[in-house]
C-alpha cells in the first residue's frame, strides 16, 4: 500500500518546472511526496519517485484547485535552482558534494585534491599545477 508525506517547498522567486508549461510564482506550496509499498508491489525499477504539488488558485479562478504531478527530480532541481543566489547549479552541487565527509574519504584514498575538482566542475580541461612541485 502506498503512502505519502506531506511538506511545505518554499520559492523566494517564480519559478518553472520542465514538465509544466506555466511559470508559478514565489510563495509556499504545500508537496505530497508519494511512497510505494513494498518494492514487490512496485515492479522493482518501474517506479518513479513523484510528488504532488498542490498549485496556488489563479486569480481569474480563484476557487479552482490544482494539483500539478512531477517527477521528484524536478522539484528538487526547481528548489535547488531558488536557493541560488548567483551561483550555477554545479557550484551549488560542488559545494554540497564536498561538504560529504564520504565524499572527502573517497577523494583521499584516491588522492583527488579538491583544487582538482574545483577545476573539472570549472571546465578547465587541464589539472591544476602542483604547488609543491
Amino acid at each position: 500500500m502506498a503512502a505519502s508525506i506531506k511538506t511545505t517547498a518554499v520559492f523566494l522567486r517564480p519559478f518553472e518546472l520542465p514538465s509544466f508549461n506555466e511559470i508559478l510564482p514565489a510563495g509556499e506550496y504545500e508537496v505530497e511526496t508519494l511512497i510505494p509499498g513494498p518494492l514487490d508491489e512496485v515492479g522493482g525499477d518501474s517506479w518513479r519517485p513523484t510528488v504532488l504539488v498542490h498549485l496556488h488558485s489563479r486569480a481569474s479562478h480563484p476557487g479552482l484547485s490544482r494539483t500539478l504531478t512531477v517527477p521528484l527530480a524536478e522539484l528538487e532541481r526547481a528548489v535547488a535552482k531558488d536557493k541560488l543566489t548567483g551561483k550555477a547549479l554545479t557550484d551549488f552541487f560542488l559545494e554540497e558534494m564536498l561538504a560529504d565527509p564520504m565524499i572527502r574519504l573517497v577523494m583521499k584514498a584516491d588522492g583527488v585534491e579538491e583544487a582538482e575538482l574545483r577545476s573539472l566542475y570549472a571546465g578547465s580541461p587541464k589539472r591544476p599545477a602542483d604547488p609543491a612541485k
